[in-house]
């Protein structure tokens, strides 16, 4: 098995974090699922998002989980892009799930007043407090109350983090796949946003159809290997799997991408690991697949 010696190219972002508590683990999750999904690739969804990781440290002392929030800064209006991702998000998907809240996580100089703009949901009802050191709106709705924090911050991330796992067969991309998926799960400070943490179909920047801005990148296609001449597929590569990771900063960013490597690295019918890059075109960041 071969570990290429390259990099993946990625990019700054801007990102928020909300923390989501809820009354146990089950209403947590429906708040998660819903307030991250669509959100796999800003190609066509208003973000990349996913779940960081659960805690037990949360303002109210119930279950949390801590969420990202990721919009490319080469986005046009990227800050307004932004805090509509959280007004929408937050509004549409958490608000509207029994029992949960949101928290603000990151202390950021400029702030979004997202709990003052969803409180007008309360249609005048609503009040500011002052509750766990925190200010915040509560918000009266059918089931008892909402609360919000007022004020939710944003700092500069790191999105495309990338692995790809090329395998004999799908099987063996996906077991590949998955086992280095745990193992990037266990570093905080980062989303895999794609379903499950995986993406079958790694996209390339344009396509012959000029009304597309990404395509199915053609050349690491296996079942087109033998029709073209620049096929990129090795050889006994049947099927590759990609993980996109995006984070709070390159090192943690590294960090997963190389826990995942080492993660990978027996599993069965694996051919090579590998990950994409634009020869410096996309972003400015260089994570390797190896230590340096």
């Amino acid at each position: 098995m071969i570990v290429d010696h390259t990099y993946a190219e990625a990019f700054k972002s801007i990102y928020a974090e909300v923390l989501v508590s809820a009354k146990d683990r089950r209403w947590l999750d429906y708040a998660v699922a819903s307030a991250t999904g669509h959100a796999s690739s800003t190609i066509l969804c208003d973000c990349e998002a996913g779940l960081d990781h659960y805690t037990p440290n949360t303002p109210d002392g119930r279950p949390g989980a801590v969420l990202q929030f990721h919009v490319p800064k080469f986005k046009k209006n990227h800050v307004r892009a932004l805090e509509l991702v959280l007004i929408r998000r937050i509004g549409q998907n958490i608000l509207t799930c029994p029992t949960a809240s949101a928290w603000n996580r990151i202390d950021s100089v400029e702030k979004f007043k997202i709990g003052k703009k969803l409180g007008y949901f309360g249609d005048g009802f609503q009040r500011k407090a002052r509750q766990y050191d925190r200010d915040i709106w509560i918000i009266p709705i059918m089931g008892g109350e909402f609360w919000i924090e007022a004020y939710f911050g944003y700092a500069e991330g790191v999105m495309g983090g990338n692995l790809w796992l090329m395998g004999e067969s799908l099987e063996a991309a996906l077991t590949a796949a998955e086992k280095a998926l745990t193992a990037i799960r266990n570093v905080e400070g980062v989303i895999t946003p794609f379903p499950g943490g995986i993406t079958w179909s790694g996209s390339k920047a344009g396509s012959r159809y000029p009304f597309l801005v990404a395509s199915t990148f053609h050349t690491y296609c296996p079942t087109l290997r033998n029709e073209l001449e620049d096929s990129q597929v090795p050889a006994g590569v049947n099927s590759i799997m990609e993980i996109i990771i995006n984070g709070r900063d390159p090192e943690t960013v590294q960090k997963a991408m190389q826990s995942g490597v080492e993660a990978a690295l027996d599993s069965p019918g694996l051919v090579k690991i590998s990950a994409g890059n634009y020869g410096g075109r996309l972003g400015k960041y260089k994570l390797w697949l190896r230590p340096a």
